[in-house]
């Protein structure tokens, strides 16, 4: 009986490379790009005059800043003779309508950081841009371009027609021009972009927008309700620096014969808004999305 035959197991052939690449080489058709500020702001640019927030809030600021400027000029001028104007600043008349349009510059300010919290946004704004310090440095960017300008051209164009109705009235030096038109035009822009920081801390719009309304008004109202002889230095340094007084430095008037003068309160806000904005770095890099 025979046994079975087994086959042989044959050697592996020798597998030799194949000249050239093993895969065709690919170029894609898109440019690949190192992206930079440029690019974030550019983002951020489309976002801010896309919504609707926008455009309102800019809007009411604008009738707010020019109706009421206009209205006060107009009474003054026509329960006030010649006489009785000679000594007064023109200019010191818009005070009313940028106090009550801070309110709109503040909350837009919220809303361009805040909102994206609440919608969920913020997800999409960090998958495209990781670094997240360019994404706050770019909204803080455009936002106060924006806040900026429009508050220079409201201004302008109310103190320019308040001028021209008081005939009376004196005419405002270069300086008060400058600082009633620019001065009080970046200290209205540098508030709002303390709230478009506190906005990125808070992450909720209601929250920080009511936060900053109670920092433009809860001192100057706590102020006015201090009777008490002990509490008068309290009283005084809350009159002297509420954001109502500082704001009026800029026409030459002032609740309180002492405290921020001349430019001080634009130092002020500014001191306090890159304070706000370094806490508010640190803590977006520590958190979470």
């Amino acid at each position: 009986m025979s046994t079975p035959q087994h086959p042989m197991p044959q050697a592996a052939p020798d597998w030799q490379a194949a000249s050239g690449p093993a895969y065709p080489t690919y170029t894609s058709p898109i440019p690949v790009v190192r992206t930079h500020l440029g690019h974030a702001i550019a983002s951020e640019w489309t976002k801010i005059r896309s919504v609707r927030s926008t455009m309102w809030t800019l809007g009411v600021f604008v009738l707010l800043v020019v109706g009421i400027g206009l209205l006060a000029g107009a009474v003054v001028a026509s329960s006030s003779s010649e006489g009785d104007l000679s000594g007064e600043n023109p200019l010191s008349l818009g005070f009313f309508g940028l106090l009550l349009g801070s309110m709109c510059v503040i909350t837009l300010g919220v809303l361009t950081t805040a909102s994206e919290y609440g919608t969920g946004m913020i997800r999409t704004t960090m998958v495209a841009c990781p670094s997240r310090g360019r994404v706050l440095a770019a909204k803080a960017v455009v936002f106060f371009a924006v806040a900026f300008v429009v508050s220079l051209v409201a201004a302008s164009l109310v103190a320019v027609a308040q001028v021209a109705m008081l005939t009376g009235a004196r005419e405002p030096s270069g300086g008060e021009w400058l600082k009633g038109t620019v001065g009080v035009s970046l200290y209205i822009a540098l508030l709002g972009l303390l709230s478009l920081v506190v906005g990125s801390i808070i992450r909720h719009s209601a929250g920080a927008i009511t936060v900053m309304i109670g920092a433009v008004l809860a001192p100057l109202v706590i102020a006015l309700f201090m009777f008490s002889s002990s509490l008068e230095d309290v009283q005084q340094a809350l009159f002297e620096y509420s954001i109502p007084n500082q704001l009026s430095v800029f026409y030459a008037n002032s609740l309180s014969s002492s405290g921020p003068s001349g430019w001080d309160p634009l130092w002020i806000i500014l001191v306090v808004t890159a304070a706000a904005f370094a806490g508010a770095y640190a803590l977006l890099e520590k958190r979470d999305v």
